[in-house]
């Protein structure tokens, strides 16, 4: 990328953080090609907050509370729900999600994010996936952070189609496309 002119460095900073607030400093400054003091300078003279105040006001904003699972049950952090609508999650990727030798995510660690995920967005007590389409699109690293969005496509009476995908920044690593129905008359008391 191209040195830019400062001004311009901070209108496409400011588009970026729109779009994805949970850039780091040390990843734009990466991305811009300049040091990470004069991210943050930036950051500063345009009134943008760190990284931790932009994920603490993303997730203050209101949330719909999650009805198909416990809360702890999603995989990652959930940080924006609109039942029946749309959902966003975040994952690190650390050495519990890792094979050791390459340092590479376990497949079913990004899998279990998009599912849960689709799962999460539904508006009902009991939500199970019927199918899933999913495509890997790169490799995911150790350190990596995973930002999953699912949007709810289609739902044709108990079932809906849900849409979720997996971004490192801005590049997609992973999506997927869920059929998930909802369980009418499921019967808490008869289970073990």
């Amino acid at each position: 990328m191209p040195r830019l002119s400062k001004k311009v460095r901070q209108q496409v900073l400011a588009e970026m953080l729109e779009r994805n607030p949970f850039y780091t400093d040390e990843e734009l400054a990466d991305h811009f090609k300049v040091s990470v003091p004069t991210v943050r300078l930036d950051r500063l003279e345009m009134g943008i907050p760190e990284l931790r105040e932009r994920i603490r006001y993303v997730a203050q904003r209101k949330l719909d509370d999650v009805k198909s699972l416990p809360l702890n049950e999603v995989v990652g952090e959930l940080v924006d729900l609109q039942l029946d609508h749309s959902a966003i999650s975040i994952l690190e990727i650390t050495y519990d999600h890792i094979f050791s030798r390459t340092q590479i995510a376990r497949g079913h660690h990004i899998f279990a994010q998009a599912n849960s995920l689709a799962v999460a967005v539904i508006e009902d007590d009991v939500v199970l996936t019927a199918a899933a389409r999913v495509r890997y699109v790169r490799p995911v690293h150790l350190g990596e952070k995973l930002v999953a969005k699912a949007f709810v496509r289609s739902t044709d009476g108990d079932q809906s189609k849900v849409r979720v995908e997996t971004r490192v920044r801005d590049e997609l690593v992973f999506t997927g496309t869920f059929r998930v129905y909802r369980v009418k008359d499921f019967d808490r008391q008869s289970q073990p």
